[in-house]
């Protein structure tokens, strides 16, 4: 009786390959040039994150991990080869980049979860985004509060109190683009490999 052997299944295809390089490159040059900010008065919403989210609704929870991953290996140099005030912030992996690789893992689930569909793709990315702010402002919050106030001269409660509203002020605005931005690259990507 003859037996076949198993081939190891890859736990990336080639195309998926493709677009963790695509949308890493997308994200890395966000991160590195003004294009990865949008004025959204008062304050600079942030769209650095929405590759990732994309790569995640599109592909999964391996590819949106990787870009992820990439973008938060940036995030972590970039702190370090131009440093401010804050970079302190950004030299800890687990905020640098744990949490940008839990960007892409909860916006894969949340859309698992909810289906295939325009609202779970908005809900999704909306979940996507706020992992990221809560995420990084909620891990400042627990371990730099002090240093965070320190640096920027003001009082602890100042400090904490700012924490929260950069949460409101910024990761609202943010999640709402980032679910708008989301819906029109996925439904554009559905239809473009519908038409094939």
């Amino acid at each position: 009786m003859q037996t076949t052997k198993k081939t190891p299944t890859s736990f990336i295809n080639t195309r998926q390959l493709a677009i963790v390089g695509l949308l890493s490159g997308i994200s890395i040059l966000l991160s590195m040039t003004p294009l990865g900010f949008i004025p959204i008065p008062p304050i600079n919403a942030t769209i650095m994150h929405i590759p990732v989210v994309i790569g995640a609704i599109l592909e999964g929870p391996v590819v949106g991990a990787l870009i992820g991953l990439i973008f938060g290996v940036t995030s972590f140099a970039k702190a370090f080869a131009t440093p401010t005030p804050l970079s302190f912030i950004f030299w800890n992996p687990i905020i640098s980049i744990g949490v940008r690789i839990l960007i892409g893992v909860v916006s894969a689930y949340v859309y698992r979860l909810l289906g295939k569909s325009k609202t779970s793709v908005v809900i999704s990315a909306l979940a996507g985004s706020l992992t990221n702010t809560i995420g990084v402002m909620g891990l400042i919050y627990l371990f730099y509060v002090a240093k965070y106030a320190e640096t920027l001269g003001i009082s602890l409660e100042a400090a904490k109190a700012g924490i929260v509203g950069v949460v409101v002020t910024s990761g609202i605005p943010e999640a709402i683009l980032c679910s708008m931005v989301t819906l029109a690259v996925v439904t554009a990507v559905r239809k473009s490999r519908k038409g094939r």
